[in-house]
């Protein structure tokens, strides 16, 4: 127990020190840095959501035109023996 109450005490003590002080305008540079990453993300998102929409369309409209799940035409005909 002595450990922990040793841990209470250093905490007390740094928090009874005086807090240095903020440098001018740290705050407003602080403020203008995130909005910018939030713009920065806001776009990489918007991009991320149209070239995975473009893919989408793209894949929709090969599968229309190709018809994949369908079985390609035979390429000879079979014999005609018997009639």
């Amino acid at each position: 127990m002595s450990g922990v109450r040793r841990n209470e005490d250093e905490v007390r003590r740094m928090l009874e020190t005086s807090r240095p002080q903020v440098p001018a305008g740290l705050p407003a540079r602080a403020a203008r840095r995130g909005a910018r990453l939030l713009r920065r993300r806001r776009v990489v998102r918007r991009l991320w959501l149209v070239a995975a929409g473009a893919a989408v369309v793209a894949f929709t409209v090969w599968a229309v035109l190709v018809q994949p799940w369908q079985v390609p035409p035979a390429g000879t005909t079979p014999p005609l023996d018997g009639w």
